[in-house]
């Protein structure tokens, strides 16, 4: 063979070998890898950072609400139009994590991992500190948007009945019933977290998908959640003690469940051996 057909027939190997590597799936510990450095990564950043980026994101999950609320409000009622309008509860989290803001259910899978390999009172510590840091600004900004929905004429009145339907059917569940719908909601955000390293072109179908499936499968989100709690507790029809023990309280400790205690062991379990043995 000519050194110019020795030197296609090395190219062509090359090209092939880079083109299986890019089509394999990624192995577990390399998934595990990627997040947990993008844990010691959130974990690094300021209280001003996390506050900022998490207040965005509280205000933008707003969408899901809103983007459900039109939905309901247009579409004709036939069987089989819940399903679709539970898309829009796809919208929020479409630009939360589509835009890397500070989403709380995202942080209990994302600052665990690296916690989980550390095991030192400093990394939980850590964790512990952007946990509060990034579930009260979330909060925070579920009322700013919500206040925006209930004091201005940002929305429709047909738009403000049909959101005020749909927070009024998220905090009718029992605080019992809430925690336990709560845990799915958990483990499909870290499932969303745990899939996304090797997404590429399909991560929004991913996001769109998963949490269509919370909506429509009737399970409980703190923050997304926390805007319906917002709207009528801004309305005057919910309490502050009703909010906190019926809602907030219970469905907060059932996503971190089901993202941590649940997901999170369940991921460390397929790496643990590959971990720890480097």
């Amino acid at each position: 063979m000519s050194k110019s057909g020795t030197r296609s027939s090395i190219a062509h190997s090359v090209a092939e070998e880079d083109s299986v590597n890019q089509a394999a799936a990624l192995a577990p510990h390399m998934i595990y890898e990627v997040i947990r450095r993008e844990g010691e990564e959130e974990l690094a950043r300021s209280n001003r950072s996390l506050f900022w980026s998490g207040t965005a994101a509280g205000m933008l999950i707003s969408l899901s609400v809103l983007g459900e609320a039109i939905f309901r409000t247009y579409l004709p009622d036939v069987p089989g139009s819940y399903l679709i309008e539970n898309l829009g509860y796809s919208l929020g989290f479409v630009a939360v994590i589509m835009g890397r803001m500070q989403l709380f259910t995202e942080n209990t899978i994302t600052t665990v991992l690296p916690v989980t390999l550390e095991r030192s009172s400093a990394s939980l510590v850590a964790m512990l500190r952007l946990w509060g840091v990034v579930l009260g600004a979330n909060v925070v900004g579920a009322f700013a948007a919500s206040s925006l929905f209930v004091f201005t004429p940002a929305i429709s009145a047909d738009l403000m009945l049909s959101l005020t339907s749909l927070s009024e059917h998220a905090m009718g569940f029992s605080a019992w019933e809430g925690f336990w719908r709560a845990i799915p909601a958990g483990i499909i955000v870290a499932l969303i977290v745990w899939m996304m390293p090797q997404a590429d072109e399909s991560g929004l179908f991913i996001i769109v998908l998963f949490t269509w499936l919370i909506a429509a499968g009737d399970f409980t989100h703190i923050v997304a959640g926390s805007v319906e709690m917002a709207v009528l507790m801004l309305q005057g029809s919910l309490g502050l003690g009703a909010a906190v023990f019926g809602f907030f309280l219970p469905v907060l400790v059932g996503n971190i469940i089901g993202g941590t205690m649940i997901f999170t062991l369940v991921a460390w379990g397929q790496v643990r051996d590959d971990v720890e043995h480097k």
